[in-house]
C-alpha cells in the first residue's frame, strides 16, 4: 500500500484542495450575487408575470442560452483576454474565477427562474390584493416561498462548479483538477489521480448532503 501511494506529496494535495475550495467559494459567491437577480428578472419579464415584457425576456433568454450552450473548456479560452483585463492574470485561482462565474451564472439563473415558477400564483395574487408593491411581492412573497428551490439550485450549481474547477486545471488554474492532469494523467501517477478523484467525490457528497439538509429545514411540513 505504501508503495502504491509513493508518488503522493500530501502537502501539494493540501494546497491543491485549498485552491479548489477558494475557486469554488469565490465563484459560487459571485454566481449567486449575479444569477439570483437575473433569475428573478427572467421570471418577472415572462409571459403573464408582473412585468410581462416579452422583448426583454427574449433578449435575456438569448443571452442566457448562448452562454449555457458554450462548452466550459471553450469558454475558459475565449475569456482569457477579459480575465486578464479583470484580474491581471489568466492563471491560478484569480484567473479561474471570471470564467467560472460566466459559465455558472446563466445556469443558476435558469434554476432560479424555475424555482420561482413553482410558487403558487395565488400567493402572488393575494399579496397584490393587499396593495403590496413589486419590491414587497419579490422580497416578502416570491423569494421566501421559493427559498427551498433556490437553495436546491445553489447546491446543484456548487456541484457543477466543482467539475468546472477540475476543467480549469487544463489552463493552469490550479486545484485538484490541475494536480490530476499534471501528475495523474501526464506522468501516469495513478495514485495521485485516485486521491484527487476521491477528494472531489467527498466534496460533492458533502455539498449535496448540506444542501439537502437546508432544503429539508426550510421546506414547509
Amino acid at each position: 500500500m505504501d508503495a502504491f501511494f509513493s508518488h503522493i506529496d500530501w502537502y501539494e494535495i493540501g494546497l491543491a484542495s485549498l485552491d479548489t475550495l477558494l475557486m469554488l467559494g469565490g465563484s459560487l459567491l459571485f454566481t449567486v450575487l449575479l444569477g439570483l437577480p437575473l433569475g428573478v428578472l427572467l421570471f418577472l419579464c415572462g409571459p403573464r408575470q408582473l412585468f410581462d415584457n416579452r422583448g426583454l425576456y427574449a433578449l435575456l433568454s438569448l443571452l442566457v442560452n448562448v452562454l449555457r450552450s458554450l462548452p466550459f473548456i471553450i469558454l475558459l479560452i475565449v475569456m482569457i483576454p477579459l480575465t486578464l483585463l479583470l484580474t491581471g492574470t489568466s492563471l491560478g485561482v484569480a484567473g479561474a474565477i471570471p470564467p467560472l462565474v460566466a459559465g455558472a451564472t446563466p445556469f443558476f439563473a435558469r434554476l432560479v427562474e424555475t424555482a420561482l415558477r413553482e410558487v403558487d400564483r395565488g400567493i402572488i395574487e393575494a399579496t397584490q390584493a393587499m396593495g403590496a408593491s413589486t419590491r414587497q411581492i419579490i422580497f416578502r412573497a416570491l423569494l421566501p416561498e421559493a427559498r427551498p428551490g433556490i437553495i436546491a439550485a445553489i447546491t446543484v450549481t456548487a456541484i457543477t462548479l466543482v467539475s468546472y474547477t477540475a476543467m480549469a486545471g487544463v489552463v493552469g488554474a490550479g486545484g485538484l483538477g490541475d494536480l490530476a492532469i499534471r501528475f495523474g494523467y501526464q506522468r501516469f501517477q495513478t495514485d495521485v489521480m485516485l486521491v484527487t478523484v476521491v477528494l472531489m467525490l467527498l466534496l460533492v457528497q458533502l455539498l449535496q448532503s448540506l444542501g439537502d439538509r437546508l432544503v429539508q429545514h426550510y421546506s414547509r411540513k
